[in-house]
């Protein structure tokens, strides 16, 4: 049985080769990480960008359809994160913000168009469009109703016109 002997500087030269072969590798695998990590912040960057565009005009298109109507939309709190749940009343309004009172008297206002709120302005379209749908048909039901007020009164003011202006000389 004979066993190869190495001398101390042959072993302390393969230690040196592994050490530097194992650094080469964990070197090349974090600049491999890096660059994977520079498309996501590239590609964060994009969707970034897209989301901004998609906020602004939703709120945009919303709002132009809140503002002649002055609607409040009511927002359920438990529809909502965080210390909002615990909100005694939480509204949308005709400028894109969110309405918060608390039940000890605070008020808060939050602007939906900002990136922080990005997370809430999805929570709160959940919760609101399906009361959006309501408001908007309460609110055609409404004019329908003055419009029919106004019909029958301007039918009768028109019929008494009439036979009044047959009253007056010619």
């Amino acid at each position: 049985m004979s066993q190869e002997a190495s001398t101390p500087s042959e072993l302390g030269h393969i230690l040196v080769e592994e050490a530097t072969e194992e650094a080469e590798e964990s070197l090349q695998k974090l600049v491999e990480s890096l660059k994977i990590v520079q498309e996501d912040i590239g590609q964060i960057c994009e969707l970034a960008s897209e989301e901004k565009n998609f906020v602004a005009a939703f709120l945009e298109s919303l709002l132009n359809i809140m503002r002649p109507m002055k609607a409040i939309i009511p927002v359920s709190p438990s529809a909502l994160a965080g210390d909002i749940q615990s909100a005694s009343q939480v509204t949308l309004d005709s400028t894109g913000n969110l309405i918060i009172l608390y039940q000890d008297g605070r008020m808060e206002l939050r602007d939906l168009s900002e990136e922080a709120n990005r997370g809430l302005l999805v929570s709160v379209i959940r919760d609101t469009m399906p009361k959006f749908k309501q408001f908007t048909s309460a609110y055609r039901q409404k004019i329908e109703n003055r419009i029919r007020f106004l019909s029958a009164v301007t039918r009768e003011l028109q019929k008494i016109s009439k036979a009044f202006s047959t009253l007056l000389p010619k």
